[in-house]
């Protein structure tokens, strides 16, 4: 039986900033190209278009890391374990595009290290029977 409050909860907050962070820098990176994508289509034909999808895909590694911190915050071990996979892969395709302003990738990896070698407390023997 788990206990209450067994989760690795230092391992979900910062995998949850940093895939915060990494799903801003996506917008950023989309809305900049965006908005400036006619003047580099201008000098570098396709560039704009690129970046958006860079972009586009750091949202996408941002939103992955999120499920996967999520996972983490279930508290099962197998589902911690599978979590902190996802937060640990996604965050380093996300350098990518930026990573979180790099700031969310060093979250995201901290983040899924505390996951991985998290271990619920022993459970404690039932007693003998009488």
């Amino acid at each position: 039986m788990k206990k209450l409050g067994e989760k690795p909860t230092a391992a979900f907050v910062l995998s949850l900033i940093g895939a915060i962070f990494i799903l801003i820098n996506g917008l950023v990176v989309a809305a900049m190209f965006a908005a400036g994508g006619a003047i580099v289509g201008i000098l570098l034909p396709g560039l704009g278009a690129m970046m958006i999808i860079l972009g586009a895909l750091a949202i996408v590694f941002g939103i992955i890391v999120i499920i996967g911190a999520i996972m983490i915050n279930s508290g099962e071990r197998n589902k911690v374990k599978i979590g902190s996979v996802l937060v640990l892969i996604f965050s380093i395709i996300s350098l990518v595009a930026g990573g979180g302003f790099i700031i969310g990738f060093i979250l995201c990896l901290i983040g899924s290290i505390l996951g991985l070698v998290w271990k619920p407390a022993a459970e404690a023997p039932p007693p003998p029977p009488p």
